[in-house]
């Protein structure tokens, strides 16, 4: 049965909660003046009701030590305000990479187009990419048609860090922002942005917060009951080749963010080569292209910047066989980085081999409580997690890398082979 989903303002008065028949939950978002400082979900019966009592001691307990440094940050802010010369959000671009699913484009786009430049700051509002990843018909190209701002981008050649390479080589912003098709920005998305690139200049990458856009049926709620693809309500900034308390720290690059929500510096990603095309290429290895990139932003040496308030809303897999392939995906698509990175990157072996224990130990673990019973995920999802793992260990990465070298052949055989893209120059 679906979740209720709540988006609540502190600063406002509390309003009371009531499920409809069909819900058996709520999932609720606390605000503070705009900015995300908590999310909770909470398993209740058809029908409940919440008074205003009711929903204030659940937003005291998830949320009240962050409102009340929000509302000291908001009292102290005169004293703090950041000077005239802070530095202005960059050009920017923002790539919608897609393949066949003109409707999830249509609504991120429209999203988009809701977004208000000057609330970041922005003269203009920012150049917007569709990239149509080897489309097999004109509709994602219709939707984008006569749309103001938005530029159709066709990349041939299937995989989604074809895609991304596409919108580096085309974008004309100085900062590129990267979406998935799936993903619903929020309000204050832009501003979000613009704020993290302020109070850091002199970082290379930016992600945020992904919630949930809809937990309508039992694969969603389940997914976002372990976590969904949170990283917390905190801004953080990684930089430097350790970091206290994260003995895993860089090889761990699942901790930087989500690829559905991310920006990069484009001198920079281009420097490193873009994206590696043998990651990300679809059901042979969908997945780890992300991972990559935060790595090698990071082992370069530049900052990487979360910051909570760049948020959006992800349409989670419907279905449950769908989210077994992406659990499996996402054991593949960490294990062919960790294999591909521990030929790369030698001296982060010793981390890399104890990211791999940890990693099994983690997952053993899950799948015992699964089989145990209750609130756990269940065995089938971590089954297909440490599957597709197994297969990332066993050199996916290497068989991808070939493939891809195949394709890049065929492509430069073919008629208008010549593409002004960056192939990541650590491939085999």
């Amino acid at each position: 049965m679906p979740y209720a989903l709540f988006d609540l303002e502190a600063t406002l008065a509390l309003p009371p909660l009531t499920l409809t028949g069909e819900e058996a939950g709520l999932a609720v978002l606390v605000r503070h003046e705009g900015r995300p400082v908590a999310f909770w979900m909470e398993p209740l019966y058809p029908g409940a009701h919440l008074t205003t009592d009711d929903v204030a001691r659940r937003v005291e307990a998830h949320a009240g030590p962050k409102l009340l440094r929000e509302r000291l940050r908001a009292a102290l802010a005169p004293a703090a305000a950041r000077p005239a010369e802070t530095p202005p959000l960059p050009p920017l671009t923002v790539a919608v990479c897609t393949r066949d699913r003109p409707e999830l484009v249509a609504r991120c786009l429209d999203a988009l187009a809701a977004l208000d430049a000057g609330d970041a700051g922005l003269p203009e509002p920012p150049e917007i990419l569709a990239v149509d990843n080897a489309p097999s018909d004109g509709r994602t190209r219709e939707v984008v048609a006569g749309r103001p701002g938005v530029r159709y981008v066709c990349e041939p050649r299937a995989g989604l860090d074809f895609a991304r390479n596409r919108a580096l080589a085309e974008a004309r912003g100085d900062l590129v922002a990267f979406l998935d098709d799936d993903v619903v920005v929020d309000r204050f998305w832009l501003a979000g942005l613009a704020e993290a690139y302020a109070e850091n200049p002199d970082a290379a990458a930016f992600t945020g917060l992904v919630l949930p856009y809809e937990l309508e049926t039992e694969a969603q709620v389940l997914f976002e009951r372990r976590g969904g693809f949170r990283r917390g309500f905190e801004k953080l900034r990684y930089q430097g080749p350790e970091r206290a308390g994260n003995p895993l720290y860089p090889c761990g690059a699942g901790v930087f963010g989500a690829g559905a929500n991310m920006a990069f510096r484009r001198d920079v990603l281009l420097a490193l080569g873009g994206f590696d095309e043998a990651l990300d290429t679809g059901a042979p290895l969908p997945g780890g292209g992300d991972l990559d990139a935060f790595y090698r932003v990071v082992r370069a040496g530049y900052p990487l910047v979360y910051e909570p308030r760049y948020l959006a809303f992800h349409q989670h897999r419907r279905d449950v066989d769908g989210l077994r392939r992406q659990y499996r995906s996402w054991g593949l698509g960490l294990m062919a980085f960790v294999g591909k990175t521990y030929g790369a990157d030698p001296a982060q072996r010793p981390k890399l081999r104890r990211l791999v224990r940890w990693w099994l130990r983690y997952q053993l673990g899950l799948l015992w409580a699964g089989l145990r019973g209750g609130d756990a995920l269940p065995p089938r999802m971590v089954w297909a997690e440490l599957a597709g793992g197994v297969a990332g260990l066993l050199g996916e990465y290497g068989r991808s890398a070939r493939r891809v070298r195949r394709i890049r052949e065929q492509a430069e055989r073919g008629a208008g082979a010549a593409r002004p893209v960056p192939a990541w120059t650590g491939a085999p």
